[in-house]
């Protein structure tokens, strides 16, 4: 929770949990979460990985569970015993930021990918000068990053890759905290070839040579994406990794299959297990297990 005699950033808790992934070369799962059993699953897995984590909600959440949902959330992951900050992820509406920094979230994406250069930067600065008063760090999109995802609105527009050369003067002007830069990731799914063949390595290691040293990089669209090529992003500077169907695929699955056939109390039980688990296996690629 927030320390007033800790200077922001360093007194959030998302910042907190990035910046000691910074320095010392790793990266945090950022795990999109939908119901109770994926927040009990972060939370679960990340303390017996001994790992900090992410618990990342989408703006669906505040309409559909609602306001009371985020509270209990952010209450749950901060009696965790390990670092577990909330994140709102892809907060697009204006209307949806004000609510959300009504909330108490550690941090929150402004998602303005949309609109062109200047127009996304003074959105940006817009939302940070008034998080920073409520202890909430920022998250901001720079580029366009093709494809949507569950939650999401898919935007008919080309993907526009992250210029390194203007990435710096984009942290710089909005303040923004942690930056998901565009470099040929995709959200929503690869088309044939993959990850490997759309990432564009070097200009991701050239954004994060710039900015990662006081930035940290966030990651999107990871679905499916290899151990080794998560390693290589990890190597150019990425320390927050944005996971959703990678580890909730294997808890679908086994709901699908055994609802009706298990009384609910036992399929929940078991589900949120198969859930933590798969959470526990991206810790130990990101290197997040047993740093705490």
């Amino acid at each position: 929770m927030a320390n007033d005699r800790i200077p922001f950033p360093a007194s959030n808790l998302s910042w907190r949990i990035l910046n000691h992934a910074n320095e010392n070369d790793y990266a945090v799962g950022a795990y999109n979460c939908y119901n109770n059993d994926g927040v009990m699953a972060v939370i679960r897995g990340a303390e017996r990985k001994r790992s900090a984590a992410i618990i990342q909600l989408f703006p669906w959440t505040l309409h559909f569970q609602g306001p009371e949902f985020v509270r209990y959330v952010v209450a749950a992951a901060h009696r965790a015993s390990v670092p577990v900050a909330v994140h709102l992820d892809h907060c697009i509406k204006p209307e949806d930021i004000n609510l959300a920094l009504t909330l108490p979230f550690d941090s929150i994406m402004v998602d303005a990918s949309t609109l062109d250069e200047e127009a996304n930067i003074c959105h940006c600065k817009n939302v940070v000068d008034r998080a920073r008063a409520l202890n909430i760090t920022i998250e901001a999109e720079m580029g366009r990053i093709e494809g949507g995802e569950d939650g999401l609105p898919t935007v008919d527009m080309e993907a526009i890759m992250t210029q390194p050369e203007k990435a710096e003067q984009f942290v710089r002007r909005t303040g923004v905290h942690f930056l998901a830069p565009s470099f040929g990731n995709i959200h929503g799914g690869y088309p044939a070839g993959g990850a490997e063949e759309c990432w564009d390595l070097e200009r991701l290691a050239a954004i994060g040579k710039l900015v990662s040293g006081t930035t940290p990089l966030a990651l999107h669209g990871t679905h499916p994406v290899s151990a080794e090529l998560f390693r290589k992003a990890i190597a150019c500077g990425v320390r927050k990794i944005n996971l959703n169907r990678t580890v909730r695929d294997a808890y679908t699955s086994f709901v699908a299959e055994n609802a009706g056939a298990l009384e609910l109390t036992v399929l929940m039980v078991r589900a949120v297990e198969v859930y933590a688990r798969s959470i526990e296996r991206m810790m130990d690629v990101l290197g997040s297990a047993g740093r705490y």
